[in-house]
């Protein structure tokens, strides 16, 4: 793969960005919101709840981490969505740019514009509701690393289902986070949910996140066994992600559908 490539992906999104104050208001201004919103109700929780349970740490803490998970999916949509709202698909793939290339000038562009939304929310969390990272202390590293990788593959599943059936189906992506999250026990533990849930649950990464988080607030050890099982799960969850763009760019191909890729109707 040719680096300059990956990164002319990465450039364009900054000058988009940069010429645009429409672009940069949800980078900002939503992930803010959500921190205040969520701050201030862990604020009021903690002088009503008694005992050792920390609020700040597991619910601000949590809805921190989540909200980086969704800004690295919605970095890899946003970055194709440019090329879908502006049909520029036949320009882009009539260069010599690979799809390797173009996934991963994808995944670039999204760790790029995240820490934009992310710094703003930890800024907000750490300086006005007082939320600590020292408990998490090394185990924030797998924790970041196994969201990281299924907000990316997320992302590129998203993807490739707009690329596969037009651009109306842009409206089955951005739910995807709020239709993932009950199943992985953001806010509570898996153990309240039915079992069916449950089993859903052991499948996606994020859910050994937010266990192996509580685990660490409420001072017990965290299962390696589990962290690790996380990290393949999110692995796995990436590389099938890339496969199936892969799959579904050679179909658009294939078909002539990347030629005439302007229906608003999903088909």
């Amino acid at each position: 793969m040719n680096p300059q490539r990956i990164a002319a992906i990465a450039l364009r999104e900054y000058y988009l960005v940069r010429g645009s104050i429409a672009r940069l208001f949800p980078l900002c201004v939503w992930a803010g919101i959500d921190i205040v919103v969520w701050g201030f109700l862990t604020k009021y929780l903690s002088t009503v709840v008694t005992g050792s349970f920390n609020v700040v740490s597991v619910l601000l803490g949590s809805i921190l981490l989540w909200n980086f998970l969704i800004r690295m999916m919605q970095g890899v949509t946003t970055t194709f969505f440019e090329d879908v709202w502006s049909r520029n698909f036949l320009n882009v793939f009539s260069s010599p740019i690979s799809i390797a290339e173009y996934v991963s000038g994808l995944i670039l562009s999204s760790i790029l514009m995240s820490l934009i939304s992310v710094t703003v929310m930890l800024l907000l969390a750490v300086f006005v509701f007082s939320l600590t990272l020292l408990p998490y202390g090394l185990l924030l590293i797998p924790f970041v690393f196994i969201l990281l990788l299924f907000g990316i593959a997320l992302g590129i599943v998203g993807a490739a289902i707009v690329l596969r059936l037009g651009p109306s189906a842009e409206w089955f992506i951005w739910p995807i986070p709020a239709i993932i999250s009950p199943f992985v026990g953001v806010l509570y533990p898996l153990a309240v949910l039915p079992h069916w849930m449950q089993f859903i649950g052991r499948f996606l990464p994020p859910s050994y996140v937010f266990e192996g988080m509580r685990a660490v607030i409420a001072g017990s050890p965290v299962s390696m066994q589990s962290l690790v099982i996380g990290s393949v799960l999110a692995i796995l969850s990436l590389i099938v992600a890339c496969l199936y763009f892969a799959r579904v760019f050679r179909f658009a191909v294939r078909t002539g559908l990347i030629a005439r890729y302007s229906a608003e109707s999903v088909n």
